[in-house]
């Protein structure tokens, strides 16, 4: 029986033109290979899976190959390339930094660099995960790092840079590896798929890669987990959702027909169906938010571009996309993004999600309820004719122009236009005679004095309001005030400069209500703070305390008779 080489070791790329989706990176190494434009170090750096590890160990191959090819990459078939290929070579040495981490294995790597290499042109060492050296296995390696011998050639690969120390990073040439796009994985597993001659569906494969999330060695090991699982040697989309446990994006696109249609009875059903297969109604929540933005995306040909999906699962959004309004998705997304930020903090994760989804059913119909009042809005909100005054000798046409309709609220029927012409064609001092007078209404008649009894009863009125308001300092600010009038003057006084402040607060409003209440527009107020005689008493128990502050501050009892306090003895 043969031993089966996973795909990620069997398919690894040999060449710069076979490494999936780093163009920028291959096209850079190659030219300065060309150039003879080489780095005394590198340094690697982005995701798992993306190639680091793979375009070193080609870098290393390639530098020490003696017949390159026209497009600067390694022949395979000199010495140099064979015995690499082999695992043989003596000139290029892998370290791997997270089990040799110590000061003494850069001690021991530093005292191999003083060695020329045997045969070829260069020794190449490939660090990896350089990241996980201690900070003193950095400084040991800081200056054969920055001045190493000419035949020697560092290649590090990390996947956390900020990890590294500055003065590590001044002394390399970076690379910033990208993660891989969807398209590619998949078009990498088709061909890995035909070599192998295993039949698939596409739709399975572009699952594969989304689920790889930009790692082509994940895509691959992911693959090789699915042919393994299907039956048949061959791999199917069902297979594939069942094995990763994926929910079907068929369900997205049946729940949303559904909020189309109206129908919540079976979208309560399909959601019951989904969790009974074990999804988490959060993942749901989130994957539907996700689908009603590709549905958006799929409104214009310009951002079609930004939908990652199969061609076939494409024609489908296009066709659902159509039917649902942009105002439906947007508020759509709306309650779905709500209901996502709160579903760890709710009690009932399930209700939460499924009043959500009953939200949605009825957007349409409370869109068109909006658009409704919108246009009864405006046809009630349709303005009366107002005509400027215009001179008796002005022609007709002058006067047809200066007819303008102005928004005002009514609901009264509006006049024809013939009405308005013949009223305009009638002579100003006709129209003046014609007209009938206006109806005045009669005025107050205006207060040059104050009554004392009649400001008391409006006072205490006043105070009696404040009361029910819940106003309890304004209150007891007015609350049985001893007033005097002098002319439209009300004069009092107040117990401290703590209720004087107060009164100030309100001040303005006390007088305009006043005002009203008496028809005295010259009304105003004078008060002063009064000054009682001090006292050498002293108060000693809580009882004495306690009248002692009540005389002070009035309100001090109904303050503690409101909070039903009582005194500690």
């Amino acid at each position: 029986m043969e031993n089966f080489v996973v795909s990620a070791r069997k398919y690894r790329p040999a060449l710069f033109d076979s490494v999936v989706g780093q163009s920028h990176i291959t096209t850079t190494l190659k030219n300065a290979i060309k150039n003879n434009h080489l780095a005394q170090a590198f340094l690697f750096c982005g995701p798992r899976g993306v190639g680091k590890t793979t375009c070193a160990r080609i870098l290393a191959k390639t530098i020490n190959c003696t017949s390159l090819s026209p497009e600067n990459e390694a022949c395979n078939e000199c010495d140099s390339c064979k015995s690499f290929n082999t695992g043989s070579s003596l000139n290029i040495h892998e370290l791997d930094a997270a089990s040799n981490n110590s000061v003494d294995d850069i001690r021991n790597l530093v005292e191999q660099v003083r060695y020329a290499p045997q045969s070829g042109k260069y020794k190449i060492y490939i660090i990896d995960e350089v990241h996980m050296l201690s900070q003193s296995a950095f400084n040991a390696f800081l200056k054969t790092l920055e001045e190493p011998p000419a035949y020697a050639i560092f290649i590090l690969a990390t996947t956390e840079k900020h990890k590294i120390i500055p003065t590590i990073l001044s002394r390399c040439q970076i690379f910033d590896f990208n993660r891989i796009q969807i398209k590619d994985i998949t078009q990498h597993l088709v061909g890995i798929a035909e070599k192998e001659a295993i039949q698939y569906e596409l739709e399975a494969l572009h699952l594969i890669a989304q689920k790889a999330d930009g790692a082509l060695r994940d895509a691959l090991s992911i693959f090789d987990l699915i042919v393994t699982y299907s039956l048949g040697h061959a791999i199917t989309y069902q297979a594939t959702i069942d094995n990763l446990h994926v929910l079907d994006y068929e369900y997205y696109f049946k729940i949303t027909d559904a909020m189309l249609q109206e129908q919540s009875n079976q979208l309560l059903l399909l959601f019951d169906e989904i969790l009974s297969k074990g999804f988490d109604g959060h993942n749901f929540i989130v994957g539907l938010c996700e689908h009603f933005r590709n549905l958006l995306v799929c409104k214009d040909e310009s951002t079609l571009k930004l939908l990652e999906v199969s061609d076939s699962a494409k024609q489908k959004y296009r066709e659902q996309g159509n039917q649902a309004s942009i105002s439906f998705l947007m508020s759509a997304l709306s309650i779905g993004n709500i209901c996502d930020t709160q579903y760890k903090s709710s009690k009932n994760a399930r209700l939460h999600v499924e009043l959500a989804l009953l939200k949605m059913a009825y957007l349409n119909k409370a869109i068109e309820l909006a658009r409704s009042a919108d246009e009864i809005k405006k046809k009630t909100d349709v303005g009366s004719v107002s005509t400027p005054p215009t001179s008796a000798n002005g022609n007709l046409a002058e006067k047809k122009n200066d007819i303008k309709q102005a928004p005002v609220k009514s609901t009264f029927k509006l006049p024809t236009i013939e009405s308005l012409i013949e009223k305009i064609e009638r002579p100003l001092t006709e129209s003046i005679i014609n007209e009938p007078a206006p109806i005045s209404t009669p005025q107050k008649e205006v207060n040059k004095s104050l009554d004392l009894e009649i400001v008391k009863q409006i006072w205490q009125k006043l105070a009696d309001e404040k009361n029910a308001q819940g106003k309890i300092n304004e209150y007891f600010i007015l609350n049985n005030r001893p007033l005097q009038i002098e002319g439209t003057t009300i004069k009092f006084s107040v117990e401290n400069t703590f209720l004087s402040d107060y009164l100030t607060s309100f001040k303005s409003e006390l007088i305009e209500y006043l005002r009203d209440k008496t028809v005295c527009p010259t009304l105003n107020l004078e008060y002063w703070v009064e000054k009682k005689e001090e006292t050498n008493a002293q108060v000693y128990t809580p009882t004495e305390k306690y009248n002692y502050l009540l005389e002070k501050y009035p309100y001090l009892g109904e303050f503690k008779k409101k909070l039903d306090l009582d005194l500690d003895y």
